[in-house]
């Protein structure tokens, strides 16, 4: 049959699979939390959920919940499930909303909840063995200047792909997708007894979000999704987009540095880009303090993020342009992530999750494009990464689609380095009129609670508490005060 067909009539199957065999209504029992788990006021429990959607009476895993009960249960109206991308372990993640200032009235309308997506922290933890170094390197490739550094990455992205095949979790990968994740959020929703579930993701949590609710459109209630990857997920063209998002993110640093001339970066925002090429080159001739090239545009693209990383990068940008030591790294606070498990995870994830091109000489051409394309930082988003050298995914994507209830809110910044306004703009499409989206002329990655943004946040607020949605896009003005 045409790919588009079979694409639907897996979809359709897909959905049907957790109806076979749901969690019991009330089956979680709240008590205290793994000791990886901290947030102020948690509750957290267990669940039991099949391995394989296919085979639901089979082997099972474990996964963690956690629960930030309702501030006035009376008033409660349901539950917020959330996620905080990454992929990453999200059991701390609701009381981290509550550190960063979720509304009262949120926290009255809901009980927050967060889990571990299977694969992570305590939800069947996954390993592939990684060094400390190796698992430094996380999943996004290092810049490639050259042909040579494809080949010296592939090399060692071939070798952790043969780690993670070797590895003693090896037999869980066939089973590690966002599809089995959003599968697992179902029973997380049937195991606390609720006929629907709200839903709060930010980045990677936009796709399963939107995974969700494609195979389950009639079990979401109000679905926010901030800051948004492609329909497809976290894709190799997704990771392609990665020097488009430093591009139109840099300007705002192009701008700062001038505005703080203390730090001698350049007079006007040309000359503060032309500090970042003399720099990025000046490094791969002599690394500073463990600083090369490559550390540094992966260091300045990683202070993109937020504006309150603008000040530290361009302290570190100073000293570098002046022969001063570097500031030392602040100590850690909190439990300390795993960060084999983390790195593995996002593998077993992402990789699982479609089809990566396999040729070597794919990757230096496409190198070579954006390297030109995207001077800045397109010669890293194409860099190849082990998902070039894992097996084929075990059933094909879920395809985000426009059929389905209008209950989808997005919230996008316009100059986002990691998930760009140009992927959101092609999930935007994908849903049609089951989506608004609402766009903040301001930079970094997060919207929600995030960037001080009272336009932006008092939509998703408002939605979330009263199920108002604007009637059409639109776009917030920077610091835009509600109206």
């Amino acid at each position: 049959m045409p790919r588009t067909m079979f694409l639907a009539a897996v979809a359709v199957l897909a959905a049907a699979l957790p109806g076979t065999a749901p969690a019991t209504p009330g089956a979680l029992h709240w008590g205290s939390c793994p000791a990886t788990v901290t947030g102020h006021g948690l509750e957290c429990a267990s669940l039991t959920v099949p391995l394989d959607y296919r085979n639901p009476h089979g082997r099972t895993i474990t996964i963690g919940i956690s629960r930030l009960p309702s501030s006035k249960p009376a008033q409660r109206r349901g539950v917020l499930l959330t996620n905080p991308g990454g992929p990453d372990p999200g059991m701390n993640y609701p009381a981290k909303l509550a550190e960063q200032g979720l509304p009262q009235s949120v926290r009255e309308r809901y009980d927050v909840i967060g889990f571990d997506p299977r694969g992570f922290g305590n939800s069947a933890p996954v390993t592939c063995d990684l060094t400390a170094a190796q698992s430094a390197t996380g999943i996004v490739p290092p810049y490639a200047r050259n042909t040579a550094d494809v080949l010296e990455q592939a090399a060692a992205s071939k070798r952790i792909a043969g780690q993670c095949a070797r590895s003693k979790t090896a037999w869980l990968r066939p089973f590690i997708s966002t599809a089995n994740t959003a599968r697992d959020m179902d029973r997380i929703r049937a195991a606390l007894g609720e006929p629907r579930i709200s839903f709060l993701g930010d980045s990677w949590g936009t796709h399963l979000g939107a995974v969700y609710t494609t195979l389950f459109p009639r079990r979401g209630d109000r679905i926010v999704l901030d800051s948004n990857l492609s329909p497809g997920g976290w894709t190799y063209p997704y990771e392609r987009l990665y020097g488009q998002g430093f591009q139109d993110r840099f300007p705002d640093f192009a701008k700062f540095a001038p505005a703080n001339p203390r730090y001698g970066l350049g007079s006007t925002p040309e000359q503060v880009t032309a500090k970042y090429f003399t720099l990025a080159a000046r490094l791969d001739r002599k690394p500073v303090d463990g600083l090369d090239g490559q550390k540094f545009r992966f260091t300045t693209w990683a202070a993109l993020f937020g504006d309150q990383s603008l000040r530290p990068l361009a302290e570190i940008w100073h000293r570098l342009d002046t022969g001063r030591a570097l500031p030392a790294a602040p100590p850690a606070t909190g439990p300390a992530p795993d960060p084999d498990n983390e790195t593995s995870g996002q593998l077993y994830m992402t990789c699982a999750d479609s089809r990566w091109p396999t040729s070597i000489p794919s990757y230096v051409r496409h190198v070579a494009i954006d390297r030109i394309r995207y001077p800045m930082f397109g010669a890293a988003g194409a860099n190849i990464q082990p998902c070039a050298f894992w097996p084929n995914p075990p059933e094909p994507p879920v395809h985000i689609g426009d059929r389905g209830p209008s209950n989808v809110l997005m919230v996008q910044n316009l100059r986002d380095p990691v998930t760009p306004l140009a992927g959101a703009r092609k999930l935007r499409r994908a849903f049609g009129q089951r989506a608004r989206m609402i766009t903040a002329d301001q930079g970094g990655h997060g919207v929600y609670l995030l960037n001080h943004n009272n336009c932006a946040n008092n939509a998703v607020t408002t939605f979330l508490t009263t199920g108002k949605r604007p009637a059409h896009d639109h776009t917030c003005p920077a610091g835009q005060p509600a109206g």
